[in-house]
């Protein structure tokens, strides 16, 4: 039918997608370039903090960037397949989040940041809505739920017709994805953050989540996602199976930083005490303090 077509005068053929409805001759250095900026900010903050910024952070925050490049710039220049697209839902959402939390950003700019900006990071922390969506629980429905949301209804065909929707898409797989991490082993300062019990429930409620959700997947690849006018039900067995096994690794380098997390903890004196930052900048008009995990 294209060849037909490509014989009548004054008609032009589409472009060509890539992975994820991008266009094929749009540049592709273009979605690297905020990850150049997020290591190179980060870069530059480290080599300012006048107390020398741990090595293992900023190797953290590296590995997490380089993830990210890898699945805007390669992964999304394969050809229409949904195992590619599980491979940047693995990545964005899961692996390069973890690094990037394990960077300590909060921490790094609260210690070069102008004081203004160092006080309003304070007050941001102690937000009631930030402890509400920072809460391991919270953290779970956004980053498991969506992805079911993603795969159980017809947004996932409407994200391969819309390359708004696809980037918006991706944007919240890397921001939930860094909330969940965040909220159970992050370095940074975190109010209110739940104890190590519930920490690990939401953990482990996620991750069967996650497995059911993929294990599905499998099952009803003839069917889901739904809205699809093609499918390879053999390539969504494949994005499953991508899927539950990469969703397990990703879930055991987490629980690793979460313990890691406990058990170095600055609290394990038998009387915690606040977070020196969080002290410092957080409620300058009254005093008063909010205590970290």
């Amino acid at each position: 039918m294209t060849a037909v077509l490509a014989g009548l005068p004054g008609w032009s053929a589409p472009p060509t997608l890539a992975h994820g409805g991008h266009g094929a001759d749009a540049p592709s250095w273009f979605p690297l370039l905020p990850v150049a900026l997020l290591a190179g900010g980060y870069l530059l903050a480290a080599v300012r903090d006048p107390r020398g910024w741990d090595h293992r952070r900023t190797a953290a925050w590296l590995v997490g960037c380089a993830l990210l490049a890898v699945a805007v710039g390669p992964l999304a220049q394969l050809p229409e397949d949904p195992r590619g697209h599980m491979a940047q839902h693995l990545l964005l959402g899961m692996l390069a989040p973890l690094g990037l939390v394990l960077g300590a950003p909060v921490t790094l700019l609260l210690r070069v940041a102008p004081t203004p900006v160092r006080r309003a990071v304070g007050r941001l922390l102690r937000a009631r809505p930030l402890h509400l969506i920072a809460h391991p629980v919270t953290a779970a429905l956004l980053s498991t739920g969506g992805l079911a949301l993603v795969l159980l209804t017809p947004l996932y065909a409407a994200a391969e017709r819309q390359p708004a929707l696809h980037h918006a898409l991706h944007l919240h797989y890397l921001a939930a994805g860094y909330l969940f991490a965040w909220s159970l082993a992050g370095p940074d300062p975190a109010p209110r953050r739940p104890g190590l019990a519930v920490r690990v429930g939401a953990l482990l409620g996620a991750a069967a989540g996650h497995a059911v959700l993929a294990k599905y997947l499998y099952a009803q690849a003839g069917s889901l996602p739904p809205g699809l006018t093609s499918r390879d039900p053999a390539a969504f067995q494949s994005a499953a199976q991508l899927m539950y096994y990469g969703g397990d690794l990703a879930e055991l380098l987490l629980a690793t930083a979460l313990f890691a997390a406990w058990y170095n903890r600055p609290t394990r004196a038998r009387h915690p005490r606040p977070s020196p930052l969080i002290k410092r900048f957080a409620s300058p008009e009254d005093g008063s303090l909010t205590q970290t995990s």
